[in-house]
């Protein structure tokens, strides 16, 4: 991993200004390239900010400010000072994200905040070219040095005219075995602003368009344990404010405020402003502002996998099918299988180790589930009791370590109170020591994580495959949520959908009951591109050898899971989405159509590729997929036709 961070001064002058004396622009921060502007200022003792891109307003003015035990921070407060302008220039790899090779420009400045009493806070500020990331650093206040944050006023103001795409946080201890809120909610496209989910707020990160004007995305990074996890709060007009756990989170256990030393540092909160949605789902601001927190203890493999669970439920787990599940995963050439809830009872310890030890012989590597457990939930999946004592967690690991287990995926954690924070960053650390991959399921938003921890592989955080299995109308909604994922969750961090399947219907036989896939096979496999995340364990079954096309299989086999690079094409969550990963010099341009019409389009295609054979899988009007070589015309162009709940994806991969 290349990491190398240079802060350059760019304005030798430090103003020493309170409200009256400060002037509008005199402590703006701009962007590299000078659209994007973060301004802030005091109005009659209260800290308020807005961010403009060009010559328009993305976010109002906006309060800012802190409520403590120590004092309000929020009101009665003079910009006391304001640092010189800084230039950060940073290059850093990091395979497991949108794009493995990253060269972050930013400007960064300090403003300094104090009351009657003295200084209160500093808030930092990063601009880079169409985003902005600030937080706070609290002061101490004579000689005390720790104190409860409660609450933030830290709001944003949308613009007139502003429509909103946003997932409802959930209530505490609803759900499956009382697990939420679990980031699990249903996203409403072109929503009216003002509204308050279902009474909670909203879960980061939040859409919002902003009329004619564009797109912004706002969300949160860089949580470690050391503070609680936020969400939106609306029913306040145009603004939205951050809001911190609901108390009811954690059957009720634990503080829904922030406990710090002092000085010490809130998340950063980020703001990707764009006047269309290429900014928000190119962004890389959730791991630009964090950095590793340790050094990884082995080089971690990521690639595909299956697991059996998503088609054939809890029955599957066992030991005969599991290892049916290892022959699938080898012959298609995946490197893992994940091994679902129940395995301890209904395999069990020796026989998971037998099971490991057929897998290697084969180069297929298991990735076990874990209860997150604890007191906070009525789920009985076992195992249970391993991942919430740090006792009974490292030995399990040392156990999982012997006998060569890649990976874990641990589930229901439904909170975000600092003591569910600390829970994941301990799993995190403990994991890294036994150089185990971790992925969280049933859990809160992945903040900064990707890069932050050098073995976190993925979260969840989503409404996933799982709904697919269960609901006809999450399979009728999968273009839907095919075409706001990759602008809204997938922008921030790796999502574990576990998806992309072949199965006509979510059984085991294959046969018609249960829940019917409305989708067409090539959209499993522009899904298979558009969802990122490092591991994917994909939901296809042994029969597909058999029952899917020969076209689809083999595109499965080889598509990749880490990718160089992302550009947004075309789209609008809800209704379409066209876009571009690219894995080294492999290019797949890939989209899906969630609208009733036929979507007909000319795709440009990238200079360096107009003069090579393409291949291009696509659907008929009745779904019905097939692959063909294709040449782009003298203007370099290919023509795409997606008819509803179908796909295409158009690559340069060699057949």
């Amino acid at each position: 991993m290349k990491n190398t961070r240079l802060i350059f001064p760019i304005l030798a002058s430090t103003l020493i200004a309170n409200a009256a004396t400060v002037y509008a622009g005199e402590t703006d921060l701009a962007s590299p390239d000078g659209r994007t502007v973060f301004a802030i200022w005091c109005n009659d003792g209260v800290p308020l900010y807005s961010i403009s891109l060009g010559d328009r307003e993305f976010i109002a003015p906006s309060p800012l400010g802190l409520r403590t035990n120590i004092g309000d921070f929020t009101s009665g407060l003079a910009l006391k000072s304001v640092s010189a302008i800084d230039s950060i220039s940073e290059s850093y790899t990091l395979p497991n994200i949108k794009k493995s090779s990253v060269e972050y420009r930013a400007t960064h400045r300090e403003y300094t905040f104090a009351d009657s009493i003295g200084e209160v806070f500093d808030l930092i500020v990063e601009v880079s070219n169409n985003n902005v990331a600030y937080r706070y650093r609290l002061k101490p206040r004579g000689e005390t040095l720790c104190c409860l944050v409660e609450s933030e006023a830290t709001g944003f103001a949308m613009p007139e005219g502003t429509t909103t795409f946003l997932c409802p946080q959930s209530k505490p201890m609803g759900g499956f075995a009382r697990t939420s809120p679990s980031y699990e909610t249903a996203y409403t496209p072109d929503g009216a602003i003002g509204q308050n989910g279902w009474g909670s707020g909203y879960s980061f990160p939040c859409l919002f368009r902003n009329g004619d004007n564009g797109w912004t995305l706002i969300s949160e990074t860089g949580i470690a344990g050391d503070y609680c996890a936020s969400h939106l709060e609306g029913g306040k007009g145009s603004l939205y404010t951050i809001a911190y756990p609901q108390p009811g989170e954690q059957n009720g256990f634990g503080s829904a405020s922030a406990s710090i030393a002092l000085p010490g540092y809130t998340p950063w909160r980020t703001i990707t402003v764009g006047e269309t949605l290429a900014p928000i789902a190119e962004t890389t601001i959730p791991f630009d502002v964090v950095h590793p927190l340790y050094e990884p203890s082995r080089q971690y493999q990521y690639g595909k996998g299956t697991w059996s669970w998503i088609i054939k439920m809890d029955p599957s787990c066992n030991y005969d099918e599991q290892k049916r599940y290892i022959d699938f995963a080898a012959e298609m050439g995946y490197s893992s299988v994940l091994v679902d809830a129940l395995w301890d009872t209904q395999i069990g310890y020796d026989k998971i180790a037998e099971l490991a030890r057929y897998g290697k012989e084969r180069g297929v590597a298991l990735y076990l589930w874990y209860n997150s457990n604890g007191s906070w939930n009525d789920a009985p999946q076992g195992p249970r009791g391993r991942m919430n004592d740090i006792v009974a967690r490292r030995r399990e690991m040392k156990w999982l370590q012997q006998n060569g287990i890649r990976g874990i995926k641990v589930d229901f954690f439904g909170g975000d109170k600092q003591e569910t924070m600390r829970l994941y960053h301990d799993i995190l650390a403990d994991a890294n020591d036994y150089g185990i991959l971790v992925i969280f399921h049933g859990c809160t938003l992945p903040r900064g994580w990707d890069r932050m921890y050098p073995n976190f592989a993925s979260a969840e955080a989503v409404l996933a495959s799982e709904n697919l299995h269960f609901s006809q109308g999450s399979c009728d909604a999968e273009a839907f949520n095919a075409t706001v994922h990759p602008l809204v969750r997938n922008t921030v961090g790796s999502m574990d959908f576990g998806g992309s399947a072949l199965n006509k219907y979510y059984n085991a036989s294959n046969e018609s009951r249960g829940s019917r896939r409305a989708t067409s096979d090539v959209f499993a496999l522009a899904t298979a591109v558009l969802f990122q995340s490092p591991v994917q364990h994909f939901a296809l079954a042994p029969n597909n050898l058999n029952d899917a096309p020969d076209w689809a299989i083999e595109f499965m086999k080889s598509v990749p899971t880490v990718w160089s690079d992302t550009r947004f094409i075309d789209g609008y969550p809800g209704r379409y989405l066209i876009m571009e990963r690219r894995h080294d010099d492999i290019c797949y341009i890939t989209g899906v159509n969630a609208t009733d019409k036929t979507i007909k389009t000319y795709i440009d295609i990238p200079s360096e590729l107009r003069g090579q054979t393409l291949t291009l899988y696509h659907d008929t009007d009745q779904l019905e997929g097939s692959v063909k070589t294709v040449k782009p015309d003298k203007k370099g162009r290919v023509h795409v036709s997606i008819p509803c709940n179908g796909a295409f994806v158009l690559t340069n991969r060699p057949d």
